[in-house]
């Protein structure tokens, strides 16, 4: 193993910093991507998959992983089944498929940012259900009702507040 565990999964792969591969690259465990990618990235059906693309490394293509920490350029769609860290520097030119993302400031994602829904997301221990909506509005409509307010007073945090 190169680097320690990070969130159950190590990297066991490292392609360098002058390393360059045209055509695409699937992959089982961890990957760091130092380098430059021209083609897909991919990690094996059925299997856990980790992908860091440091500062330094480019994709110019798709990539479809399960934990992806981006801190260097994609050009091409991404899709990240489990998690998605955007770091300082990460550059995605592309749409964006993801599971849970951690967005830190400073990243850039040119392109749409669309959520898994539900039927395509792998359970994640830190995902918590929300109530339906129906639900949350027949609370404050009955709140509503008893307090002979509108819903949208009765809602209202500062006039609770007062």
């Amino acid at each position: 193993m190169l680097f320690s565990k990070k969130k159950g999964l190590s990297i066991d792969t490292l392609i360098g910093e002058d390393t360059a591969i045209d055509g695409d690259l699937v992959f089982a465990g961890g990957l760091r991507l130092d380098g430059r990618v021209r083609g897909n990235v991919t990690a094996a059906a059925g299997k856990p998959s980790m992908l860091v693309v440091s500062e330094k490394g480019m994709v110019e293509g798709e990539i479809s992983v399960g934990h992806l920490v981006l801190n260097g350029t994609v050009k091409g769609p991404v899709h990240a089944g489990d998690l998605l860290e955007l770091q300082p520097q990460a550059r995605v030119l592309g749409d964006v498929r993801y599971a849970a993302l951690e967005m830190h400031q400073g990243a850039l994602v040119e392109g749409r940012l669309m959520p898994l829904v539900q039927a395509e997301v792998k359970v994640l221990p830190n995902l918590v259900e929300a109530a339906p909506l129906a639900e949350v509005t027949e609370a404050a409509d009955s709140e509503a009702a008893t307090t002979g307010e509108t819903p949208a007073a009765a809602a209202s945090p500062t006039k609770k507040a007062a």
